[in-house]
């Protein structure tokens, strides 16, 4: 049996509240770039698979532009500035 038909088995046995949760969960899936035919594939064998994961926070925080660099001076700095110099 595969997957499909296996969860289209679960699905026939679930109450109404939890149909209605999987029909919301469905949609978000379509509306969301996991199912958008705009976007290509990633699979979890693929080595963009942890973009997938995190393309979410792109953009979602600003910092200095050699933070990979130097970022354990940002962080004695930012650590400095909390807790004061002990």
């Amino acid at each position: 049996m595969t997957t499909r038909e296996q969860i289209q088995q679960d699905i026939q046995t679930l109450p109404q509240e939890a149909l209605d949760l999987v029909a919301q969960f469905v949609q978000l899936l379509k509306k969301g770039s996991l199912v958008s035919s705009e976007t290509p594939s990633v699979t979890e064998s693929s080595p963009t698979s942890d973009i997938a994961d995190w393309s979410d926070l792109i953009g979602c925080v600003e910092a200095e532009e050699d933070l990979s660099v130097n970022y354990k001076t940002y962080l004695a700095e930012g650590w400095a500035q909390k807790y004061g110099n002990h």
